[in-house]
């Protein structure tokens, strides 16, 4: 195995990362994937053949073991990335320092490629701080190391992500209020993002280029939701809830130690522009890939929020 690929994946305990590992050890690449804490992600190697996953000690903070993670590699692929700051994770060191660093030790360390996954959307003008950092953050990737390849997905939708499983445990509720429910998504399945990555990896001379992933199907906020609601078979009332109450809502739930259902900033994201592929960029169709129908995919999941529990036959 000595004479495989090597792929540095950082955030691989994640929600794409897990999908994207599946991919790489398919197309015989060995995997390095940085963790904080190797003994409670051990239960991934077990998805592995041998020899195909190794763990190394990784702190975002100690440029010396992000160098180490990346010097012996071929490929780079970074996937971390948070939808809330906290005391501990900024928007800024997260998607913007950090990317810089991998990019600058990329440069020096004779990488092939840097995949570097952003967010479809992201804007310097936008008021979100987390569309500002993830914006900057694939300018400090482009500028620091030309091998960049960014790649925006839209909502990215799996059994483990925390949009569709999010509004199906709201179902508990007889109505729901959701802001701005016209506002577009294109939701596209994990591992449409996974090959995407992958493929991205493997096609010659994109060094440089913007991907933007988008499903299938545009579907308005509101209608997400009803979908969700329909596949668990609950009828609920869906309402708009004013922009304002959202915003001050948000506030006050940020300040308790539980992250809020929307926090103020994505309420920001929700009064800018839709979460929609802009046909400025490259997109799934270049990289030959046909997106999976989320409608079917998210059945195969959600059934658990059904009345009966997780294990009723149905």
């Amino acid at each position: 195995m000595n004479n495989y690929p090597v792929a540095t994946v950082f955030g691989f305990s994640g929600n794409i990362g897990l999908y994207c590992g599946r991919i790489l050890a398919k197309r015989n690449y060995r995997c390095l994937a940085p963790v904080r804490n190797s003994f409670t992600s051990g239960n991934l190697k077990t998805q592995f053949p041998p020899g195909v996953l190794e763990f190394i000690p990784f702190d975002i903070n100690n440029l010396d073991k992000v160098k180490d993670a990346i010097e012996n590699s071929s490929y780079v692929i970074n996937l971390i990335g948070i939808l809330n700051e906290s005391r501990r994770e900024k928007f800024q060191s997260i998607h913007v320092d950090f990317p810089e660093v991998i990019a600058k030790i990329c440069q020096n360390s004779g990488i092939k490629k840097f995949i570097h996954v952003s967010a479809l959307g992201c804007s310097p003008e936008s008021r979100s701080r987390y569309q500002q950092s993830k914006a900057l953050g694939e300018e400090k990737a482009l500028s620091n190391f030309k091998k960049t390849v960014i790649i925006r997905p839209s909502v990215v939708v799996s059994s483990e992500d925390r949009f569709s499983n999010l509004f199906a445990q709201l179902s508990f509720s007889p109505i729901i209020p959701i802001p701005k429910l016209n506002y577009k998504i294109q939701p596209i399945f994990v591992d449409d993002v996974a090959k995407a990555i992958v493929r991205a990896i493997e096609i010659k001379n994109n060094e440089g280029s913007i991907y933007e992933l988008g499903g299938e199907k545009i579907f308005s906020m509101g209608d997400m939701v009803k979908l969700i609601l329909r596949i668990i078979g609950k009828k609920r009332l869906v309402v708009e809830m004013p922009m304002t109450l959202a915003k001050i809502q948000s506030t006050l739930l940020g300040l308790l130690p539980i992250p809020p259902i929307l926090t103020k900033d994505q309420c920001l994201i929700l009064s800018e522009k839709d979460n929609i592929v802009s046909g400025d960029y490259l997109t799934l169709e270049d990289l030959n890939i046909k997106p999976t129908d989320v409608e079917k995919e998210m059945e195969t999941w959600l059934w658990r929020h059904r009345s009966g529990g997780e294990f009723a036959k149905v």
